[in-house]
């Protein structure tokens, strides 16, 4: 099927092609793999259970993938002669599979986890791995790479995207484009909103309501707790949603299917972004824009650095807010470099 011209134009922004995911391990090709190793894994996992249920997920896909790949390639050499030159073919078999700097240092953190636990918990313990090191370490750097172009999501955009939903009254999608847009936060964070922040009582001179607990990214079970600021703009749509959807729901983000009503999943936000919002504005979108155009506009507007960070972008040190957050072109700024 040829591509649209609208299609074409939502690429514009691509830098590389996406990469495939690799194919899953299943449990009948894990069984192939040698037996210490999927005890050993088996074990990490035991001894990690703090690790949130998503950790565990993707912890045991680069597990399985990594093992497998030994199994098939280094005929299941035992991990305790693995080497760092067998682990860089294991990367570059990764760059052959066109994985991104993300997704490769993920598989490489998780297979480093592995190795720190045998030398701070078996290194003494077991006879197989009293000379181990971790393999994983002095290696190079993984290079960064982009698939996609961070362009922020201007305010004309914003109001593009808002006016476009309202009029196919697509008011759970103008809602959520409000808060992503105005609150900063991911999008698991903000399918955990609640309808009670309607409630809230907002002291005179104040113009925004701070949420309830929200679980924010982290490893550990409990993950992050986190409390955000709603502004007016954002209550001003929920409340539009809300009062048009019909049926009672504590959580704000629901979808109802038959009658059964679910609170929105996490790929959710990744389709509308592709499906709906990317067509209206002609270029692609996703979900994580929203968290950057949000901070890149409120400094934009002079706000200060340290409270975006802070309050905004919920980071602990101001340097991931303006390294990774700030999308500013500074223009003015650079007109002025040359004289």
């Amino acid at each position: 099927m040829k591509e649209n011209i609208a299609d074409k134009l939502i690429k514009k922004n691509t830098l590389r092609e996406p990469s495939e995911k690799l194919p899953e391990i299943t449990d009948g090709m894990w069984n192939e793999v040698l037996e210490e190793h999927r005890l050993l894994t088996q074990e990490y996992f035991e001894v990690n259970s703090q690790l949130s249920p998503k950790t565990i997920i993707q912890y045991i896909s680069c597990m399985r993938h990594f093992f497998y790949w030994v199994h098939i390639i280094l005929k299941d050499k035992h991990i305790s002669q693995i080497t760092k030159r067998d682990f860089l073919r294991y990367i570059g078999y990764l760059d052959s599979k066109g994985m991104s700097s993300s997704a490769k240092s993920l598989k490489k953190s998780v297979v480093s986890s592995l190795c720190n636990y045998i030398e701070n918990v078996l290194l003494d313990e077991v006879v197989e791995y009293k000379y181990f090191r971790n393999f994983t370490k002095g290696l190079p750097s993984i290079p960064k790479n982009q698939t996609y172009e961070k362009i922020k999501i201007t305010r004309e955009e914003y109001k593009l995207m808002i006016d476009t939903l309202i009029e196919n009254e697509n008011y759970m999608g103008a809602a959520w484009v409000a808060v992503a847009w105005n609150v900063g936060a991911r999008r698991n964070e903000i399918r955990q909103f609640k309808c009670e922040i309607l409630d809230y009582v907002i002291p005179k001179g104040q113009n925004y309501v701070l949420s309830h607990i929200v679980r924010g990214k982290g490893f550990s079970i409990d993950g992050k707790s986190l409390k955000y600021m709603i502004n007016m703009d954002a209550l001003k749509y929920i409340r539009m949603w809300i009062n048009n959807r019909g049926y009672d729901n504590k959580y704000i983000f629901t979808v109802k299917q038959n009658s059964q009503i679910d609170m929105i999943s996490e790929t959710w936000a990744d389709k509308f972004c592709s499906r709906v919002l990317s067509k209206i504005l002609g270029r692609r979108i996703n979900p994580h824009i929203f968290k950057s155009s949000c901070i890149s506009t409120l400094l934009e507007d002079g706000v200060d650095l340290v409270l975006v960070s802070k309050y905004i972008a919920q980071h602990n040190d101001i340097s991931t807010t303006s390294k990774f957050y700030d999308l500013r072109d500074f223009e003015e700024e650079k007109n002025k470099i040359f004289k």
